[in-house]
């Protein structure tokens, strides 16, 4: 009896995924050719919890047309940045049993240049970035070539409470894999020990655990080379793939698996701002129970 009560309850969490991708879920990330008003997103893609490229929203930004390598170079060169230096371009990322996060170095921002522009060398790859935000802490000479918040998209988001994000792309491009939260049944978590890469003097890499922390649950696969014998779940998961250029903005909603990889050299600015905790996050929790309860995780 129960073994069947189990079974029934994981045939309606295989099934309810599908489901939803043809009430919900579009089959590709549409574009606008114009910023929305502040109650459009908020009620064609906030509430609808549903992405969306928008063209046309950073023409009038300085950085669309001043922001480039040799520009950082002249500007701000001399400035020391936080730097993700990792062997292989991955930054929190799963290696074998463990959750290893980059390398952190100061670096001056004319040297980061300097490697991307192969004019100079350093061990791994280096990724200028800084989860907390780097602009007005480390390069506020910056901030006037660029708004400092979305204005339609912070009247939309004023009392949100996670985080929604707009992805800003100045130069170059990023490419993202996305799942809808409704996915989730498809998506493997297993926790992991976390870690963090260090730099040795002889320019190797090392992973050295983090003895303090608890243990990090994390998606054990690759999207773009899944080990279907080990996880076949995930082949029934349908990823949305989308590419955002130069002058382009990502609206990425709140609780999206994403997977983002991006071109030499690419600058970019997020916006983030708290999510709603209202009933999608009620559901999603309840999916995520269900999912580890079931014993499809």
């Amino acid at each position: 009896m129960v073994d069947a009560a189990l079974e029934a309850v994981r045939k309606e969490l295989r099934e309810f995924p599908a489901a939803a991708r043809e009430l919900s879920v579009p089959l590709a990330v549409p574009y606008l050719d114009k910023p929305p008003t502040p109650l459009c997103f908020y009620r064609d893609w906030v509430c609808p919890n549903r992405p969306c490229i928008i063209r046309n929203a950073l023409q009038h930004w300085p950085a669309l047309q001043k922001w480039s390598l040799p520009y950082f170079r002249a500007t701000v060169g001399s400035t020391e940045v936080s730097v993700a230096v990792t062997p292989d371009g991955y930054a929190d990322a799963v290696r074998g049993d463990r959750f290893v996060m980059p390398a952190e170095r100061r670096l001056p921002l004319s040297f980061v240049v300097d490697v991307l522009e192969e004019r100079a060398q350093h061990p791994g790859v280096l990724y200028v970035q800084k989860q907390c935000s780097n602009l007005p802490t480390e390069l506020a000479q910056l901030l006037p070539d660029l708004e400092s918040h979305v204005p339609w998209a912070s009247e939309a988001l004023v009392h949100k409470d996670h985080y929604e994000n707009l992805y800003c792309v100045v130069s170059g491009e990023k490419y993202f894999l996305l799942h809808p939260p409704t996915d989730r049944p498809f998506i493997p978590y297993e926790l992991y020990t976390p870690a963090t890469y260090q730099l040795t003097e002889e320019g190797t890499f090392k992973v050295v655990d983090e003895e303090a922390m608890e243990k990090v649950p994390w998606i054990p696969l690759d999207p773009l080379a899944p080990d279907l014998a080990r996880y076949p779940s995930y082949s029934q998961a349908q990823a949305l793939r989308c590419t955002v250029r130069a002058g382009e903005m990502l609206y990425l909603p709140a609780l999206w698996f994403h997977h983002v990889q991006q071109s030499h050299g690419c600058i970019a600015v997020n916006f983030w701002y708290d999510m709603e905790y209202d009933f999608k996050y009620s559901y999603f929790q309840l999916l995520d129970s269900l999912t580890k309860a079931s014993g499809l995780n």
